[in-house]
């Protein structure tokens, strides 16, 4: 129970400030590129020191290292709500990604020496990926409540009390466990790991205003992959590596991390621009906004034991692959959606979709990675699976955002060129407007509602419009990825523990 609920204040946090994004916004005059900052600098954080935090885990202790993790999470978390500017927001949000990565691996690893019969270990991950699955749309409905009652800066204060509560029974309940023969943490692994993901998410974030190609985005490309070469080749040569890159020769290990990473990398893309979707252009309000995606956590949560069982029934490689296309059913059908799709229609079905195809990988993928190394390297196996997550989750976030900013803006420009008169007008009212409309879809929707009512319905059309082009091309991608995830999984998982096929 306390392990569930340190699970589920990671994973929301993971996902609650996409509601407050449109706030964010308005509140901060934070562009696109700054929300797709604030939502992945957690995650950045979050993804580039879970090995280190596996691996202090391992060495002194998972439940002091559970422990200190929701302490400095719940530190910063109160800093973040006070913050009064987005770089301070991305700041803070960045800082709880550090208390997230002792936290996180902790949780999977202490589960992992509790439940030693693999039967019982694969119910209780099942478990674990429900709280997890539900934890995903549950995080959008608090934030909405939260918004809808206080300011944007009580989705984070609510941490604090759950923090309390995880503290003060994880004290009494949590058994303590640690690898005997732990060694030193590898420093140099440490450092090549958050430069290989750190440069990689940096550069696919700010491409799309460098330009695709250009010199600084070649750059940026560069150095994260002579850096995560680097760390592959380091780390196969030392004798006591962060991260023992053997554990990749084993298809189980590593299809089974790939599946996880292309599953989150589809929820989090999806989940960054439906959250704005709802609202601006449907135009429902914070807490409606939550409330519409519970679907999406009653489909996760139905499934996600389900799942644990079939794959032991009908084998982990139908059941992942099952997954990821039902995703990609999903985000295929979420491609159709526009301003007047019905919720019952279109949205739901997709969500649902979705929501039970990431339980279907997650769970079985997460006993796969977990089931395939020795338990007294759980907290690295536990690391592992989640960077899988988080990196995957990441680029998500980059990646699906970025191809919207590129459709988006130039689609946004052609579109009010079409009204007659509308661009000289609003150049001569306010050209730092019309720039700012071009990064923020918040800022074009704030101009279409305050245009002149003889154009305003042609205005609110053409932003709609123009998100609606981004955001359909965008889920088209995450569709793509994820039955290239299917074929991969079926290719390459094991149908069983100790068997390379079907």
């Amino acid at each position: 129970m306390v392990l569930s609920i340190s699970v589920f204040l990671v994973v929301v946090d993971n996902l609650i400030v996409n509601v407050a994004l449109p706030t964010l916004q308005r509140e901060l005059n934070a562009t696109t590129t700054s929300l797709q900052w604030i939502v992945d600098s957690y995650a950045l954080v979050f993804a580039g020191l879970l090995l280190a935090g596996g691996g202090i885990g391992d060495r002194y202790g998972r439940k002091r290292t559970l422990q200190i993790g929701l302490v400095l999470f719940a530190a910063c978390s109160g800093m973040a709500a006070f913050a009064d500017t987005s770089n301070s927001l991305i700041f803070w949000r960045g800082a709880m990604g550090i208390g997230a990565a002792l936290v996180f691996p902790a949780t999977l690893a202490i589960i992992t020496n509790l439940f030693v019969d693999p039967i019982e270990r694969a119910k209780a991950i099942g478990i674990w990926s429900a709280v997890s699955g539900m934890a995903v749309a549950f995080g959008p409905v608090v934030g909405g409540f939260m918004l809808e009652h206080f300011w944007w800066g009580s989705v984070f204060l609510i941490n604090l009390p759950i923090v309390a509560i995880s503290l003060i029974v994880g004290a009494r309940l949590i058994p303590d466990s640690r690898n005997p023969n732990a060694h030193k943490l590898d420093k140099v692994g440490f450092v090549l790991s958050v430069v290989a993901i750190g440069a990689l998410v940096f550069t696919v974030i700010e491409s799309p205003h460098w330009g695709w190609g250009s010199a600084q985005s070649n750059l940026g490309f560069g150095i994260a992959v002579f850096a995560l070469i680097g760390f592959v080749l380091f780390e196969s040569k030392k004798d006591e590596p962060l991260l023992e890159v053997k554990f990749f020769k084993n298809a189980r290990f590593s299809a089974a991390t790939g599946s996880i990473g292309i599953a989150f990398f589809c929820l989090f893309g999806f989940t960054f621009l439906v959250t704005q979707y709802f609202q601006f252009v449907r135009g429902y309000d914070t807490l409606s906004a939550g409330i519409h995606t519970i679907p999406f956590a009653v489909g996760a949560g139905v499934t996600a034991p389900l799942a644990a069982r079939a794959a032991l029934k009908f084998g982990t490689k139908r059941i992942v692959a099952l997954g990821l296309f039902n995703m990609s059913l999903g985000l295929l059908i979420a491609s159709r959606m526009d301003a007047d799709s019905s919720y019952w229609g279109h949205v739901i079905i997709g969500m649902v979709l979705m929501a039970n195809g990431l339980s279907f990988v997650t769970s079985p993928s997460t006993d796969a990675v977990m089931g395939s190394l020795p338990r007294e390297k759980a907290g690295v196996g536990s690391a592992v699976n989640d960077i899988s997550r988080e990196v995957g989750g990441t680029l998500g976030v980059a990646v699906v955002g970025s191809v919207f900013v590129s459709l988006y803006t130039p689609q946004l420009v052609e579109n009010f060129a079409k009204i007659p008169g509308f661009v000289d007008a609003l150049n001569k009212s306010n050209p730092e407007a019309y720039q700012i409309a071009q990064d923020s879809v918040g800022a074009a929707f704030g101009i279409a509602q305050q245009s002149p009512a003889a154009v305003r319905p042609e205005v609110l059309n053409a932003v709609s419009d123009s998100f609606v082009q981004g955001f359909q091309t965008a889920s088209l991608v995450g569709a793509g990825m994820a039955i290239v995830g299917a074929f991969f999984a079926l290719k390459f998982l094991p149908a069983r523990p100790g068997k390379s096929d079907s």
